[in-house]
């Protein structure tokens, strides 16, 4: 997993950087600002081999919120490894077991 600046993203996903810019304000990946220099970067993991983001992950972002997780908060739960899984939720996204990730998500609230 790699934290890429916006126009890294752009560039390898063949997208306009507004582009990139929608995902994160339609809340279709996470954005987090990496630590020393303040440049706002996307975790290349959320992303498909196509460019789009992972199946079911805009769903599982959104019950994060809604368990009012800030952004980093739930970039951090998606990366966790959890021994359930196993693996963390966001590999168990890119391997299409959303059910399964969608579940605690909607726990996590409680």
């Amino acid at each position: 997993m790699e934290l890429l600046p916006l126009p890294d993203v752009a560039e390898r996903t063949g997208r306009d950087i507004m582009a990139i810019r929608q995902l994160l304000k339609d809340g279709k990946v996470l954005g987090s600002r990496r630590p020393g220099d303040d440049i706002l970067c996307i975790l290349d993991d959320q992303l498909d081999e196509q460019g789009e983001p992972v199946k079911h992950l805009p769903a599982v972002i959104t019950l994060l919120r809604d368990a009012r997780y800030t952004d980093d908060e739930a970039l951090r739960w998606l990366t966790e490894a959890d021994d359930s899984l196993p693996g963390t939720p966001l590999q168990a996204l890119r391997e299409n077991r959303g059910t399964e990730v969608k579940r605690r998500a909607q726990a996590a609230g409680f």
